[in-house]
């Protein structure tokens, strides 16, 4: 994984908060101060959240567990709709339908009532009804398709959520509570740290922020399910070696094939060689946040 860089996140706008005036007071540990009337986020609060949160979903992908990504702003839909395409994980950008995890059966239902419409489109036995029905069955296919269709591919409770702005995406992150789906929020000071596991205080509301801070961690779900590909492949390797019958040749790689211990050896220490990797950013970041409130202007944008 890329090292993080506080002074890309200083740059990226990542430490502004908001107003004063609408802080969460139990944001304070994650506040370094005060510029005016902005609240300037600690940066070594960020970099020791993203460390966290990025180990912990490299875990998660390397298990072949399902991310599910939620964002409803209109200024980062593209950003958690590129995330989701890039780690092939579910996606929740438009409205949160209430049920999408404590009432999943229910939530299966309409998108296979989806999968009818699309198949009924397809074998052209719409065109034999009229065209009143017609419409009606399509305006039904593009509800639910817009409601439900990032979700189409979840096959279960996911593993973890990402949430970019829990205080507005309460009932998801209430949901996620509720089933034992373990929370990663992306949120400004003023949202409510208790309300998720692991939390990644920055700028929500800007959209080269979020675009920084969650590339972080579409990385390490990258990366985690690359490791889990290359366990899988050598373990179905190793399966087919053991099909061979005795006294034939056994094909070469050129390379040996680790054996899934060796395997879950050199992941553990990859896992390693990365934290020590990043950990002097988590050292230069207390530099960068004293640089951040120093450069900060009194007229910075607010939240």
């Amino acid at each position: 994984m890329n090292q993080i860089n506080p002074s890309e996140l200083i740059q990226s706008g990542v430490h502004f908060g908001c107003r004063v005036s609408r802080w969460n007071p139990k944001m304070a540990p994650f506040i370094h101060g005060r510029r005016s009337l902005i609240h300037v986020i600690d940066i070594r609060q960020t970099v020791r959240g993203l460390l966290r949160a990025r180990n912990f979903l490299q875990k998660l992908a390397a298990e072949g567990s399902q991310i599910l990504w939620v964002g409803t702003k209109r200024q980062i839909k593209g950003v958690v709709t590129e995330a989701g395409e890039r780690t092939g994980m579910p996606v929740v950008v438009e409205r949160w339908i209430g049920g999408s995890l404590t009432n999943y059966t229910v939530i299966r239902s309409r998108l296979k009532r989806l999968e009818e419409l699309e198949g009924r489109e397809e074998s052209g036995q719409l065109a034999t009804l009229s065209k009143k029905e017609q419409s009606s069955l399509r305006r039904e296919s593009r509800k639910i398709n817009r409601n439900l269709g990032g979700i189409r591919e979840m096959n279960g409770m996911p593993g973890a959520m990402v949430v970019v702005d829990p205080g507005r995406e309460y009932n998801a992150v209430r949901e996620a509570r509720k089933m034992g789906v373990p929370v990663i929020g992306l949120l400004d000071t003023d949202c409510d740290p208790d309300m998720v596991d692991i939390v990644i205080p920055g700028n929500d509301d800007s959209l080269k922020s979020v675009r920084l801070l969650i590339s972080y961690l579409v990385e390490a779900v990258e990366e985690g399910a690359a490791a889990a590909r290359e366990v899988s492949a050598a373990a179905g390797s190793a399966e087919r070696h053991e099909d061979i019958p005795e006294g034939e040749p056994r094909p070469t790689l050129g390379n040996k094939l680790p054996m899934p211990g060796a395997e879950a050896e050199q992941l553990a220490g990859a896992t390693e060689e990365a934290k020590s990797e990043e950990a002097p950013a988590a050292e230069e970041a207390p530099a960068a946040t004293e640089e951040a409130a120093a450069e900060t202007k009194t007229d910075a944008p607010a939240s």
